[in-house]
């Protein structure tokens, strides 16, 4: 009489999840470059569009505090983008104007736009002080204001340069006796 004796092994494969990407909120339109370094990460344009057109509406905003990461939108208002518009980074040489004002992101009015340009936008255009001031890395030559504090500390020569929101405006207007510009 012989006896048979089956052996069964059995292996568990333990898989750590690989976190996902977000979902895109302006799919067909931005291209976001996630880094792992702070403050490093940015907005890309999937679009090539003619100097001063929309970009898109802001639809996805939600009251704020000032914080780093929100957007000011009259003298003592800010909101925050809850969309990849966050990731839009500043330049002293910009791409796009953020109008708080028609709640909209347009293409700047001296150079058309094309699809792979980095978005970016003048932050000091918004911001009258910054949450977090930082010293710029934009690249732009004689045009890069070194460190942004916000609108409150360049005079109305080299704010002259750029477009302007409203409350951005007036603020700087009352400071200047009115030589502000928006």
């Amino acid at each position: 009489m012989s006896t048979t004796m089956t052996a069964t092994t059995t292996t568990t494969t333990t898989t750590t999840p690989t976190p996902t990407e977000p979902t895109p909120t302006h799919p067909g339109l931005i291209r976001i470059h996630r880094s792992p370094l702070p403050f490093a990460s940015g907005a890309y344009s999937l679009v090539s569009l003619p100097a001063g057109s929309l970009l898109t509406k802001i639809t996805t905003a939600t009251p704020s505090k000032k914080a780093y990461t929100s957007v000011q939108t009259g003298r003592d208002s800010h909101i925050e983008l809850n969309s990849d518009l966050v990731y839009c980074n500043h330049s002293c040489d910009p791409t796009i104007n953020f109008d708080m004002e028609k709640m909209e992101i347009r293409v700047v009015d001296n150079r058309d736009l094309k699809a792979g340009d980095p978005l970016t936008f003048f932050y000091p255009s918004t911001e009258w002080e910054m949450d977090q001031p930082f010293e710029c890395t934009c690249g732009s030559g004689e045009k890069c204001k070194g460190w942004i504090y916000g609108a409150k500390n360049l005079g109305p020569e080299v704010l002259g340069e750029y477009w302007l929101n409203r409350h951005i405006g007036e603020i700087v207007g009352e400071r200047d006796d009115g030589e502000g510009r928006v």
